[in-house]
């Protein structure tokens, strides 16, 4: 019996461990599932806390336009003009306004700012979805609402349009008017709540309205609720001051601006070019570094796409161009001709690349360059304004002098019309001395400024030109001085002393516009060049090989190689830079010296 009664209490564990476990399982299964349903509800309630703040978030920041439909008399509204057909009218004119503003400004960065967000409301009726957004848009965020009405008059019309707490402008008219009537209307609208697009775009019309657009701008650099209103203002105000022909005071202008937002990058474009226009080099290199730093690290987001891309890759090149590396400065410009056009970037990087190349010393490519362009009405003034600068870097003295009235003509009528003295004389100047006319070389280059770096340079060339080597060395130490980072003055000095017979000087020269210029191939030629006059024409071969991977199409580059290296003893190696040479362009006097060794002349 014992054993009996021990076998049921076993047997009656195992069905009460079975009944337990199988409990056990279920409740953990409903564990499981009620586990799952409160974080399901969380999920729920986590997304509904989300969505709800992202719609109150993104509700805070409708600055969007709305066009409520307008009020207008029965009989129009008969025949098909009812109030919302001129409500949509309204906004395609704003619309077009707003497509026709070319500013390098981002939509985001204007106090006031509609952006592309313009719509019209049309009443619903009860509530819905969309009129609970609405709602809740104009209670947290900042919607301009547009509002008005078409009345008879005892003359005809008038139409009336109220932006919000902007005020109110009312025009008259008669029905056959109204078209006019609501271009008047949107452009006060536009006038009243984007200041800042509506100089711009009055800037931009057939007949441009500056005195209109520098009012705007100069109460907003004043009364601007913030910085960055004021400092945009400011830097429209250098933009308006280019248009007029003043470049200095676009300069000062954009230095405002800095001062205002250090971190405005367009600003510190546009002084790189005025400062290059003024021919401040040191100054318009630094700034030019400077916006290049913030394009590319990010700060460039507070211009559009469009005119982040195209001025930052322009900049680069200004910038490789200042420091004598053209063969990147060619490239720069290059990339920038097929990106779309923003404000003539196209042709002006056109006819720099192509300057690129006559300062590699590649004149039969600058020329092809310059001549494949398409010329039109909005091209030809611009090309025969920097035709000289062409001719100046390919050193050919008649081009300038005979494309000389012409550049002129074109100057006069732009906004470089005051800057003939840095634009062109410098190029007049020179053409004239290299021609024989040294005194009036001479005559026209003291008629230009002394903080001009290009015009002490050619005072200095000029004065070289007369073997007068002191008065060269003087005006080539003014600009050495205050242009620390530019190799060009150091360059001609050099090239004066070499000139003069002073080898080690000119070497000292050509090594600091080296350090300067590490790109450089002029004074690393001419380094080369002062090394076989010094007999040490082994010393020389590194020079004209460091030259070539900055300037490899360059002719007398080549020929100086090669008689290095004749004078080496390695004929073949000459032999085969003369063969180079021949390929190249070379001189009239070039092409007699390659004959002298020996070899055909080049082409």
């Amino acid at each position: 019996k014992q054993s009996r009664l021990t076998d049921l209490q076993i047997e009656n564990l195992q069905k009460q461990d079975e009944y337990e476990t199988s409990h056990l399982r279920w409740r953990r299964f409903n564990d499981q599932m009620g586990g799952a349903l409160q974080m399901m509800l969380v999920a729920i309630g986590v997304l509904i806390v989300a969505g709800i703040g992202t719609a109150l978030w993104t509700a805070s920041r409708d600055n969007g336009l709305v066009i409520e439909a307008f009020s207008v008399p029965p009989d129009m509204a008969a025949r098909g003009m009812t109030g919302q057909v001129v409500a949509g009218q309204l906004l395609d004119k704003l619309a077009a306004m707003q497509d026709a503003t070319d500013s390098a400004r981002p939509a985001a960065s204007y106090s006031n700012n509609w952006g592309s967000d313009l719509k019209i409301e049309i009443p619903d009726t009860g509530i819905s979805l969309g009129e609970a957004w609405r709602t809740l848009a104009g209670w947290l965020g900042h919607e301009t609402h547009i509002t008005g009405e078409v009345y008879r008059t005892a003359n005809g019309l008038a139409l009336t349009a109220r932006a919000g707490g902007e005020g109110s402008a009312t025009v008259s008219g008669t029905d056959a008017d109204l078209d006019k009537m609501l271009q008047q209307v949107a452009e006060d609208i536009y006038h009243r709540t984007q200041p800042y697009r509506y100089a711009a775009y009055i800037e931009e019309t057939a007949k441009p309205d500056l005195a209109g657009a520098s009012a705007i701008l100069q109460r907003l650099s004043v009364e601007g609720t913030t910085v960055r209103e004021r400092a945009w203002a400011t830097l429209g105000l250098g933009v308006n001051a280019l248009f007029s022909g003043d470049i200095p005071a676009q300069s000062v202008r954009m230095r405002q601006a800095i001062a205002l937002d250090p971190d405005l990058a367009l600003a510190w474009g546009d002084l790189e070019s005025g400062e290059g226009t003024l021919e401040h080099e040191e100054n318009s290199f630094q700034a030019g570094r400077k916006a290049i730093r913030l394009m590319a690290n990010g700060s460039g987001a507070d211009m559009t796409p469009r005119a982040q891309a195209v001025t930052l890759i322009s900049v680069q090149g200004d910038v490789a161009s200042d420091v004598g590396d053209f063969a990147a400065a060619r490239d720069y410009y290059t990339a920038d001709t097929r990106l779309p056009d923003y404000s003539g970037t196209v042709e002006n990087s056109r006819e720099s690349a192509a300057s690129m190349l006559a300062s590699l010393h590649e004149p039969g490519a600058a020329r092809r360059a310059w001549s494949s362009f398409p010329v039109d009405a909005t091209t030809t003034d611009q090309r025969a304004s920097t035709l000289p600068t062409l001719d100046f870097n390919l050193s050919d003295w008649q081009a300038v002098l005979r494309d000389r009235s012409a550049a002129e003509a074109a100057l006069g009528r732009g906004f470089l019309r005051n800057s003939l003295a840095q634009a062109l004389w410098p190029f007049v100047a020179r053409a004239l001395a290299e021609t024989g006319d040294i005194a009036g070389g001479e005559a026209l280059i003291a008629r230009t400024p002394l903080d001009c770096d290009l015009c002490v340079r050619e005072r200095g060339r000029i004065a070289a030109l007369k073997h007068d080597w002191s008065g060269a060395a003087r005006w080539y130490a003014m600009v050495s001085a205050r242009s620390p980072s530019i190799p060009f003055a150091d360059t001609l000095w050099g090239q004066m002393l070499m000139a003069k017979g002073d080898l080690d000087g000119a070497i000292a020269k050509f090594d600091s516009a080296h350090q300067k210029g590490p790109h450089f191939a002029d004074p690393l030629e001419m380094w080369g060049e002062a090394l076989i006059a010094k007999n040490r024409s082994d010393l020389a071969l590194a020079k004209f090989q460091e030259a070539s991977e900055y300037a490899p199409n360059w002719g007398r580059l080549h020929l100086k190689w090669g008689e290095a290296l004749l004078w080496s003893d390695n004929r073949d190696g000459a032999k085969k830079q003369f063969a180079i040479a021949t390929g190249l362009d070379l001189t009239p006097a070039e092409k007699s010296e390659l004959a002298r060794m020996g070899t055909p002349h080049g082409r």
